[in-house]
């Protein structure tokens, strides 16, 4: 396996930068950059190009729905221009709430858009006209805009014509689409020992209707990671985590539309689910934070001695995970990262 780690949506971007080149020392191959509705992705990847030298760089996720295709085709384009080959695109629907109440246009289709979006992406790194008659309209047709449209081609010629498209996809349908055509998936909250039971139909459904030039899907999942044999710090760094499962479980969405809910649901915490909506939407974010499941929280995450974050990351292997999320939480990031790297 691999070994990535992500940069947060919010604090000093530079100071992270930082620390990814000292991690990348240590054996990180992919780090991951993070949008929602924080500093844009593509901006701090092309920092991240110029201040790294060997690792991947991905985003994880850009919202489509907030480019144009063509836009993302440019702007994958320069990343993998600027690290000399090293540029990961990775896209998401994200949800309502972001999508119409932060960039203000509808989110609809969300698995027709996804296809689209992904062929037109391909199809302009092969230097292609771009032609589109479907949810995009491109060029626009007669009676739209001036009619002065006309197809082009991205001028510029590219490192590669085949960046990696790798999607990030929760529920069933697009789970399938993504096993389909993604060149990698990206799940979230990921629990290793229970990914078949939840993921497996929909997984063999899209490999079935796979490419065979597309090759393996490649699989992103991991969390939290730190080696330490205290059981008092075990449990403290398996804590940081509840502010952002408590926002995802019981706010990133609508109470009818959260696809974070509905996954902790599936894993057989339908009632903490509920109990942790309730609390976030009531604004008693505290409570929330505290009514997360501290099992939830281990079996995502890589923390404890040695020995035990080797078999967590041997599950994920078995899983099928391809590139291992280690984000470091301890107070020796470097020397953990490198122990992991010597036991992945």
């Amino acid at each position: 396996m691999k070994l990535g780690s992500s940069v947060p949506y919010a604090g000093n971007v530079k100071q992270a930068a930082d620390h990814i080149r000292d991690w990348e020392k240590a054996g990180l191959d992919v780090v991951w950059v993070a949008e929602a509705y924080g500093f844009d992705a593509p901006t701090v990847m092309g920092y991240l190009a110029a201040r790294t030298e060997r690792v991947e760089i991905g985003s994880s996720v850009i919202p489509f729905y907030s480019r144009t295709p063509t836009l993302l085709a440019q702007t994958a384009a320069a990343i993998d221009h600027l690290s000399d080959g090293r540029a990961i695109l990775g896209l998401g629907t994200s949800g309502p709430q972001v999508i119409e109440g932060w960039h203000g246009v509808p989110y609809d289709k969300p698995l027709a858009r996804t296809r689209e979006v992904v062929d037109i992406l391909r199809r302009a790194w092969r230097r292609e006209r771009i032609v589109q008659d479907g949810l995009y309209k491109i060029p626009l047709p007669e009676g739209q805009g001036t009619g002065l449209g006309k197809p082009l081609k991205i001028i510029n010629h590219l490192v590669r014509p085949d960046i990696p498209i790798y999607v990030a996809a929760l529920g069933e349908k697009n789970t399938v689409l993504t096993a389909e055509i993604a060149d990698g998936w990206i799940p979230t909250m990921f629990v290793p020992d229970q990914a078949h039971e939840i993921w497996g139909d929909a997984l063999a459904t899209g490999a079935a209707k796979r490419s065979s030039e597309l090759g393996p899907l490649q699989v992103v999942a991991g969390g939290a990671f730190a080696i330490t044999e205290d059981p008092q710090e075990i449990t403290r760094l398996r804590d940081l985590a509840r502010r952002h499962y408590a926002l995802y479980i019981g706010g990133m969405g609508a109470r009818t539309k959260n696809f974070y809910n509905q996954l902790a649901t599936r894993y057989g915490y339908a009632d903490e689910a509920l109990t942790i909506q309730d609390l976030y939407l009531a604004g008693r974010k505290d409570e929330a934070e505290a009514a997360v499941p501290a099992s939830l929280l281990e079996r995502t995450s890589l923390i404890g001695p040695a020995g035990y974050v080797a078999e967590r990351a041997a599950a994920y292997e078995e899983a099928g995970v391809t590139i291992l999320g280690a984000n470091p939480v301890g107070p020796d990031p470097i020397k953990d990262l490198e122990t992991l790297r010597a036991l992945v």
